[in-house]
């Protein structure tokens, strides 16, 4: 596994332990079917959350929820409408961003709730 492959998973660990202190179900983590992917599927008070997890060193660059732009948002969409299909759910739906920042042993993790809206759902 790259180095960036290791932050990342790293990230996203720090992300689901953080959404489980919160009280959020994890559902699903690094749900794939063909080409769609969604990194974290959770559930609080029966609103099924996607959550984009962005995790970077520093933000000496930009901040990591830059990098969800209207293309990404777009697959995460796609991808959220096929798994809710799929899984046959009927309820609210959000999608929420978490930015992960720094190393393993310390991480700053911001929690952005209902980050974009879907024109979908």
């Amino acid at each position: 596994m790259t180095a960036p492959n290791i932050l990342g998973k790293a990230g996203e660990d720090a992300a689901v332990d953080y959404l489980v202190r919160k009280g959020y179900t994890i559902l699903d983590r690094n749900w794939r079917k063909n080409r769609l992917e969604l990194d974290i599927i959770a559930a609080k008070d029966g609103t099924l959350v996607f959550v984009e997890v962005k995790t970077r060193r520093n933000t000496e660059f930009r901040q990591p929820y830059e990098a969800v732009d209207w293309k990404k948002i777009r697959h995460i969409v796609t991808a959220a409408d096929t798994y809710i299909k799929l899984h046959d759910f009927e309820g609210p739906v959000r999608f929420d961003i978490m930015t992960v920042v720094g190393r393993e042993s310390h991480f700053d993790i911001q929690h952005i709730e209902d980050a974009f809206d879907s024109p979908i759902f």
